[in-house]
């Protein structure tokens, strides 16, 4: 597959956009490489799909292979699950799966490294407000459980396209994150401290379907965005969600189980020896309709 050169717009921001973490304190000497057999797109349930394609560009690290979950919102009903509420502790990927009996659990977004629990944007789990500060510099924002059924079961919005005021009270979660592409499909430029890793990326088409896009082998923000732009999907919308070893995607249908988790972030964790799923506070799960 040929890629062609892009020419980005800048995006000022004031974070480190990998998440990083402290390494365990038993370090793994295994290089955890995965086999990959969905070359094709595969059906796990009705109105969701899987795909895998190899990375334009090979990385360094592990297989350069990018995980695709495809998904029509109408199917499916939408949660959020905080370890900041009730009490509650950050757990795996799977473990939010399995107590809540979740078909897909993927990150909600970064989160704060000094408490462990409060999202680095807004976060909003119908009353329960995890982070109420909305964050000038993310300018992306997930919704879903809307008040009116006339909106999507689960979109992303463009908060420069679609102003914050004027979706706040249509759904009743929400999730702010940073751009990697726009509504008009127009790329965005990391201009920031250079930084490879593990990453996970949600974006949808004009179809309205949504994509959650996943790499264990490290890329830079700025060659991510070029793979999604270059993609026949006509990506749009698209929100940065994690990156390093906290990356987390896990799926459990009938008959199929998929887990897929990161690894690597240059210089905090520059290895790719993680072989589970991290406990993360906040989490977005979804469960197939009745």
């Amino acid at each position: 597959m040929n890629y062609k050169p892009i020419h980005f717009l800048l995006l000022a921001t004031l974070f480190f956009s990998c998440q990083q973490e402290k390494e365990p304190k038993k370090k793994i000497e295994i290089n955890a490489v995965t086999i990959n057999p969905y070359k094709q797109w595969t059906q796990l349930e009705k109105g969701m799909e899987f795909i895998e394609i190899d990375a334009p560009e090979k990385s360094k690290v592990n297989n350069s292979v990018i995980s695709i979950l495809r998904i029509e919102p109408e199917h499916f009903e939408f949660e959020m699950y905080n370890a900041s509420q009730k009490g509650r502790k950050p757990l795996k990927a799977s473990q939010w799966a399995e107590k809540h009996d979740l078909d897909v659990v993927f990150n909600a977004g970064m989160y704060d490294m000094a408490n462990g629990m409060t999202h680095r944007g807004y976060l909003k789990n119908n009353r329960h407000l995890n982070n109420r500060k909305l964050e000038p510099h993310y300018n992306s924002m997930i919704a879903f459980q809307p008040k009116d059924s006339l909106n999507s079961n689960f979109d992303i919005f463009d908060l420069e396209c679609q102003p914050w005021k004027s979706i706040k009270n249509d759904f009743n979660c929400y999730a702010q994150g940073m751009r990697m592409i726009d509504c008009n499909r127009e790329p965005l430029s990391w201009n920031k401290k250079k930084q490879s890793c593990s990453m996970l990326v949600a974006a949808k088409d004009p179809q309205g379907r949504i994509y959650l896009l996943f790499t264990r082998s490290p890329y830079t923000h700025n060659q991510m965005i070029g793979f999604m732009k270059e993609m026949p999907y006509e990506l749009s919308n698209a929100i940065y969600l994690e990156g390093g070893p906290e990356t987390s995607l896990f799926i459990k249908t009938k008959d199929f189980q998929i887990e897929r988790f990161g690894s690597f972030v240059t210089q905090t964790f520059a290895n790719d020896d993680n072989l589970d799923f991290w406990p993360i506070p906040n989490v977005i799960g979804i469960r197939k309709k009745n």
